[in-house]
This record gives C-alpha cells, structure tokens and sequence, in this order.
C-alpha cells in the first residue's frame, strides 16, 4: 500500500518559473529523487509518490503552503492511496491501483475542488469529499502571508508560536492572528484524523 500525488501548478505561466520551480522541487527532493519517486512533465504538472500512506495528507498541505506563499499562485493535488502493481525507474511508467486512483481523482474530483482524495475505501472517500472541500473553503484563500505562516510552523512543529514569530521577523501578536486566520488548528485536526483512519486500516490490511 502506498499513496502517489498528480497535481499541477495553478496560473504557472502568468508568474517566472524560476520562481516557483525551485521550491518544488525542493519540497520533492525531501521525499525521493526524480525520476523515481517523483517526475515533472508537461512544464506545471508532476507525480510523486509517498510510501507512507499516513504522511501523504501533511506533505500535500504543507505543498500547497510552499506555492501559495507566492502571489496569484496555488497547487492542484490528487491523492491516490492503493497497491502498486507493476514498478519501473520512472514513476510516470509504473501503474496499479494507487495510480488509477490517483488519477481519477486528477480527472473528475479536481473539476469540484483543488485537493482531492481517491482510496480502496468508500467511507474514507465520503468522509474526506466533504471535510476536504471545507478545508479548502479556507486554504484556497490563504493570503502570502497565511501561507508562509503555515508553511514555517509545518516545517518547525516542535517550535512555540514565540519562536514562530521570530522566524518570520513578526510580532507574537501577529503570529497569533494569522494562525487564527490561517486555520492553522482546525486543518492540524483534519491532518490528525485522516492520518489515525491511514493507520487503522494500514493495520487492517
């Protein structure tokens, strides 16, 4: 069992690549090396594969963060959770069930929201359509500001908002307001439930 995101760059050719690109690829190269675990193609668009199905949902947020701390920019992810059935060097060859639902997340669930999630199981699919789109009813409006905000406490979770603060060169009242505005707690707890059901049914396999 494993978890493979498609997903592309929202308005890409309306900012510099040179922008955008290398935090990508950053944020890749933290999880695998191309074009193994993760592979670029047609300019904006990717595959990369989590094999940890219970990180998948925490790399996903803290990706969008990463783009959206970039003005009129955002991400389009689709997660796919399943079995890989045949392997190749390159990621965009190998094929299977974590694939096809990835990709039918890519094709159909992206048309009604920017991330989505596809799994074997249909009560992990109803519950993640709706508590998904409600998240996004604030993560799709995250100013550059609220991103980078998220963005630095998902890379420094073990930091108080103090030190939070300090990093981002604001005041703690500041930090205080944006993670309100961010959603910051709420999204943490849909993170926290999507990965207690991975596990559970990981452990059930």
């Amino acid at each position: 069992m494993t978890s493979v995101i498609t997903g592309d760059i929202i308005n890409s050719r309306g900012v510099s690549v040179k922008t955008w690109l290398p935090l990508l690829k950053k944020s890749f190269n933290s999880i695998g090396e191309t074009p193994k675990t993760w592979e670029l193609f047609r300019g904006d668009s990717f595959q990369i594969e989590i094999e940890n199905i219970t990180e998948t949902l925490f790399f996903a947020i803290e990706l969008k963060t990463n783009i959206k701390k970039i003005k009129d920019l955002d991400i389009r992810l689709a997660i796919g959770v399943g079995d890989k059935s045949f392997d190749t060097e390159k990621i965009t060859e190998a094929n299977g069930e974590v694939f096809i639902n990835s990709g039918y997340a890519f094709d159909y669930l992206l048309k009604k929201q920017n991330l989505a999630l596809k799994t074997p199981w249909e009560d992990i699919n109803e519950e993640f359509e709706v508590s998904l789109g409600l998240s996004l009813l604030i993560m799709d409006n995250w100013t550059t500001n609220s991103a980078a905000f998220v963005h630095m406490y998902l890379q420094n979770l073990e930091c108080t908002q103090k030190v939070i603060a300090k990093k981002l060169a604001i005041s703690e009242s500041s930090a205080s307001e944006r993670r309100k505005r961010s959603g910051f707690d709420e999204i943490m707890k849909l993170e926290k439930r999507y990965r207690k059901l991975m596990n559970l049914k990981r452990n059930n396999l």
